[in-house]
């Protein structure tokens, strides 16, 4: 049974018990890893070029955790995938790790499994299943930690929606990614349309800047990967290496025979002497491994092929022609330079290998005295150099990224360019010919590992950072999601209409509700026959003085729910109660008069009339000709250590908003509070200031009309592209999605 109860106490900087501050319940922990395929057991490493490292160690630490007194529960939220191609185990919505923590998948996006890159558009989605999925929880957690910018583009909403500390882990990052393969020969067109590297740095940043905390496994991946981010502050990033499973990955008992049978048969059907020593390469088929390099190395060297076999372990497969893309080109290069040098005899390389092998392969060429090469263009951290230093195989890792602190920690091996053959060939002579240092680097290895990287110590520092962060963060952060009052400050007639109302339609004002009279006359006189079943709100980046005049002048009766400047403010009924709950949750860093003066200088900026602006919320003109794009006015605002959410919208409209506020955000919030299913919401709009509205599990309508921002959300089966604009558009969208029974229409 999971923790009901606990106390564990914060540990100061300076490394002091500090027990007049204590956590009185344990940590109820939500991780999100979104790509690949996870799961509990028997994890497909190497399958693709999604399933990789990432997975087990999002896996491990999920399951480390939920081993640990202090924490109440850990929900691992993924993906479920419902594709014949893959096992059923991945279209299961829960999977125990231990007896606190899970796997909980949840769908969106097409059922079938999908690469990593393709999932980016439907990523909104997500957002909206994981808050629906809280909703039904005891509690919410006491923080989020995202893995990947993926994960943590979901994080950072959720963040922001519900008030909760974001932790987070990249892995690997975009623009550390994309100059490493413009190194490697890639085209820089060519990889950012695969790659979609544009919007991934883009959200690395914004995660980057949000982030409550930032988790590296090296030193050497804060000072020269994140800190290639301008909005990254080393000040809150914490290295905490991942651990290991040592009853898995153990020295082989030397006193047994030289391995065990069915590892062997993997790879002596390939081999003319396999009892030389192995090089062994192991890793999940992709391009950036490098592993041509090797094979390269060890082909150009008489020496090398004479000293050993070279062993590739790159994931599973059973037709190359059925891999993805990259894994088709990986295999493919791989058999032709096998080919190109007739290595036949000399390189095996098994099509199938299970999980609970990995060990016995390590074992196996430990035996042999061989040795672990990782020639990767870049390694965020290097799993398999811990893994292979337990059971005592030395290694030769690249210099680039993770594995320098790895070898520092355990003095195992030794580090080369992984583009320099001739280093590459030097470094694995002498590794398989020294023996005194063979057997120095293998003793470092087990002791070291045991030493500085198993899973009950990282669980444990981990925790202790979490308890200083939470206390850290105690007085700055408003009340999560969980507290807020239900009815507290809304009207009695607004909490009858809002609780009995199934569904909710929420529209935005200028050029969507308002535009053609007829039109709209219609569409009220349609919400007046469904008034007992549909609830009429307004969300406008107006101010609510500037909203009200509209809708006097258009006599539009007043909404029930009312959404002023760009979802920075929240008003319900004739008497125009404000939501004084959601007002505190958006003041959070927003340091209004500081926003103004920084962004006073900044070009092609105009301040819109005194009757524009709001107390949350400023409003420029842009002039387009002279202006820096939204990302560099964000880096700027960072720089003067400002927070602020920027809205553009129609070209020429800019909107400056507290960091939690937008029209999407607001209507969630709605949502959450008044119970309502976000498919229960159909919200129109025709402007970029109504994108997040619009996009996950909304009923979202396009009028006709609308602004060249929103071409984005085509295709997007949750958002419907009406050809009329204005209200006839609303009304065609309604038609669409059969938004309420016995709809009555007027052509």
């Amino acid at each position: 049974m999971c923790n009901t109860v606990a106390q564990h106490s914060y540990v100061s900087n300076h490394g002091t018990q500090r027990q007049d501050e204590v956590l009185t319940k344990p940590l109820n922990i939500l991780m999100l890893s979104v790509h690949g395929l996870v799961r509990g057991q028997e994890l497909e490493l190497g399958r693709d070029a999604d399933t990789g490292g990432q997975v087990k160690y999002v896996v491990e630490l999920a399951r480390a955790l939920g081993e640990q007194p202090e924490v109440e529960q850990v929900n691992l939220i993924t993906r479920l995938i419902d594709d014949a191609s893959v096992p059923e185990s991945y279209h299961q919505p829960e999977e125990s790790l231990s007896a606190c923590a899970r796997i909980i998948r949840l769908p969106f996006a097409p059922r079938r499994y999908l690469r990593k890159e393709v999932l980016w558009p439907h990523l909104d989605q997500l957002v909206d299943r994981c808050l629906a999925w809280l909703r039904t929880q005891p509690r919410l957690p006491d923080v989020i930690h995202s893995h990947y910018a993926d994960a943590g583009y979901v994080g950072e909403q959720l963040s922001l929606l519900l008030g909760i500390p974001l932790i987070h882990t990249a892995h690997s990052l975009g623009r550390e990614k994309r100059s490493r393969l413009i190194v490697a020969g890639r085209k820089s067109a060519t990889i950012d349309k695969q790659f979609n590297f544009e919007r991934r740095i883009a959200v690395e940043e914004s995660v980057l800047d949000h982030a409550s905390l930032i988790v590296a496994s090296t030193r050497q991946e804060i000072t020269a990967q994140y800190a290639t981010y301008a909005s990254f502050d080393a000040r809150r990033a914490v290295v905490l290496p991942p651990g290991i499973d040592l009853a898995r990955f153990s020295p082989p008992p030397w006193w047994a025979a030289f391995d065990a049978v069915t590892t062997q048969q993997l790879f002596n059907r390939f081999l003319q002497s396999p009892k030389k020593p192995v090089v062994l390469a192991l890793s999940r088929p992709d391009t950036r491994k490098n592993i041509g390099t090797l094979i390269a190395a060890y082909a150009e060297s008489e020496t090398l092929r004479e000293l050993s076999n070279l062993v590739i372990i790159a994931g599973t497969r059973e037709d190359i022609r059925d891999a993805d893309e990259d894994a088709q080109q990986f295999f493919t290069d791989l058999l032709l330079d096998i080919d190109r040098y007739d290595l036949y005899g000399k390189v095996a390389i098994p099509k199938h290998h299970s999980t609970d092998q990995v060990p016995d392969i390590y074992r196996y060429a430990a035996r042999s005295r061989g040795v672990l090469v990782n020639p990767s263009l870049n390694e965020n951290f290097g799993l398999t150099l811990i893994e292979a230093a337990a059971t005592g195989l030395p290694v030769i890792a690249t210099s680039q990224g993770g594995p320098q602190e790895i070898i520092a920690n355990l003095r195992h091996g030794t580090l080369v360019d992984p583009l320099d053959k001739s280093a590459l060939i030097e470094a694995l002579i002498e590794a398989l010919t020294n023996r005194e240092k063979w057997r120095r680097w293998s003793r470092s290895g087990i002791l070291g590992v045991a030493k500085h990287y198993t899973w009950v110590a990282h669980a444990q520092k981990y925790i202790r950072t979490v308890d200083r962060l939470l206390h850290k963060q105690k007085k700055q952060m408003r009340r999560p999601l969980s507290q807020w009052p239900t009815h507290v400050n809304t009207p009695s007639e607004q909490r009858n209409v809002l609780a009995r109302a199934r569904r909710m339609l929420i529209t935005d004002l200028d050029n969507t509700l308002v535009g053609d009279e007829a039109a709209l006359r219609d569409l009220l006189a349609w919400l007046q026959e469904h008034s007992s079943e549909v609830a009429f709100g307004i969300a406008t980046g107006r101010t609510l003085d500037s909203a009200l005049k509209l809708l006097k002048e258009y006599r539009i009766p007043m909404p029930h729910v009312l959404v002023t400047s760009v979802g920075a403010e929240i008003h319900y009924g004739m008497r125009l109660v404000t939501d004084t709950s959601w007002q505190s949750h958006v003041k959070h860093l927003w340091r209004r008069d500081d926003l103004s003066t920084a962004l006073a200088i900044a070009p092609g900026l105009k301040l819109q009339p005194a009757s524009h602006q709001s107390p949350y919320k400023l409003s420029y003109f842009v002039d387009n000709t002279n202006t820096l794009a939204v990302s560099a006015l964000q880096a700027q605002l960072h720089t003067s250590g400002l927070k602020a959410n920027l809205v553009a919208s129609h070209g020429e409209f800019l909107d400056v908003l507290p960091v939690r506020a937008s029209k999407g955000r607001a209507i969630r919030y709605l949502a959450y509070k008044w119970g309502f299913q976000l498919n229960d919401l159909l919200v129109s709009g025709d402007s970029g200031n109504d994108i997040d509205m619009l996009a996950g599990d909304t009923l979202g309508v396009v009028v006709g009309g609308h602004s060249d921002e929103l071409k984005s959300l085509s295709g997007d089966e949750h958002v419907f592209f009406a050809e009329a604009p204005f209200a006839r558009g609303i009304l065609q969208g309604i038609a669409h999605y059969q938004f309420a029974a016995n709809i009555k229409l007027v052509n």
